[in-house]
């Protein structure tokens, strides 16, 4: 029979056997666990968009444990909801640092993205998002282990101005916009891009966002026969400016940014949303690199739309670059992802010397009887 281990031991080294018996019985020491986050809103009227988030990284982290994790690791998925307020991005940033999480999937606004960037960049955390489309995300990035996948708002503003300027050249068309960080930037690259196309605008206006009607401002646009309105704004402020042009008797088609990709704007402008027009990502449902992962979402229940899949692809990223380079430090998988080609369910992925990605960026999708659609002629 195996000996028992001498007295001697217990009372010469007491210390050392409890710390030893401590680690020993540790969940850390039991079994090695990486932790990622994932946050974005999971509340409020962009929760959609924040689930969409959290379905595509936990799909993800699913299929890595089902083939070992990372080296012998499994992978666990910490959320967090950060209502797309920058307090609470900042708290949630913080949260993640104090666990030791690797990697950071989310922000889907883009004020709560610039709050928590600067600490993701000061503790060296590999931060990708897959939905802020602010051109000031990457053009004022305070550090490499910032990376984007989204399309910037410029490249949203490209499409959508190309697009007004092609479909819509005969009509007079209005340009507003809230003057949100979101919302006028959007706005001003869409009127250049679509005045670098031949096209001018015959009215550009600005009106106070989270007003109950938009009476006066429908008024306006229906007394200048404005065929097109663009809008970059909150999408429950386009829809009560849509109803208030549908009530003045106007048939304007509205147009406007991914922020109206969200079921609220359906919801709030109801019947009236047939026909709106927007830009939003790239429907990477209808490439072949997703299908097996999209079949998989489907099983569970999950269609894998909007943020889904970019956020998913994320996790392949930071997963190759890990396997990679051999390392889970932020700068060195930053080093590593600049200076590689990855392939992912989005098809290889690339990021230029600001840290976003070069992939197709935006395609024009209508509202239809309640679902969102590509557009036919797009």
């Amino acid at each position: 029979m195996p000996r028992r281990a001498k007295p001697p031991f217990k009372t010469l080294y007491p210390t050392l056997a409890l710390a030893l018996a401590a680690a020993l019985m540790s969940p850390a020491a039991a079994s090695a666990e990486i932790r990622v986050m994932v946050v974005g809103p999971m509340t409020g009227p962009y929760q959609a968009l924040g689930k969409q988030i959290r379905a595509g990284v936990e799909t993800a982290v699913d299929a890595l444990n089902a083939t070992g994790g990372i080296d012998g690791e499994r992978i666990s998925v910490d959320v967090e909801d950060d209502a797309c307020k920058a307090e609470n991005a900042i708290a949630a940033a913080n949260r993640a640092i104090g666990r030791g999480d690797a990697l950071v999937v989310g922000h889907v606004c883009a004020e709560s993205a610039l709050a928590a960037a600067p600490v993701y960049v000061e503790h060296d955390l590999l931060a990708i998002t897959p939905a802020v489309t602010a051109d000031r995300y990457t053009d004022k990035r305070p550090g490499p282990t910032l990376f984007r996948l989204a399309a910037r708002d410029d490249a949203q503003g490209t499409t959508a101005g190309a697009f007004l300027a092609e479909r819509f050249g005969r009509q007079r068309i209005a340009i507003l916009d809230d003057g949100s960080p979101y919302g006028k930037p959007l706005a001003e690259a869409t009127r250049r891009a679509m005045n670098e196309a031949g096209k001018r605008e015959a009215r550009a206006d600005s009106y106070e966002p989270g007003a109950k009607a938009y009476r006066e401002l429908a008024e306006r646009l229906i007394a200048d026969a404005i065929d097109v309105v663009f809008v970059g704004g909150d999408p429950g402020d386009v829809a009560l400016i849509l109803k208030a042009l549908r009530a003045g008797g106007s048939e304007a088609v509205v147009v406007g940014g991914d922020a109206l990709a969200t079921g609220e704007f359906a919801a709030a402008a109801g019947p009236a949303a047939n026909g709106t027009l927007l830009t939003f990502f790239t429907d990477w449902r209808r490439g072949g690199d997703a299908d097996g992962v999209s079949a998989t979402l489907r099983m569970a229940g999950i269609e894998p739309q909007g943020y889904v899949l970019p956020a998913y692809a994320a996790v392949q990223l930071w997963a190759a670059g890990r396997r990679a380079s051999g390392s889970g430090e932020g700068a060195v998988l930053a080093s590593t992802l600049s200076g590689t080609t990855t392939p992912t369910v989005l098809g290889a992925v690339d990021f230029d010397p600001k840290g976003d990605a070069e992939i197709q960026g935006f395609s024009i999708f209508r509202w239809q009887d309640g679902a969102l659609l590509p557009d036919a002629r797009d």
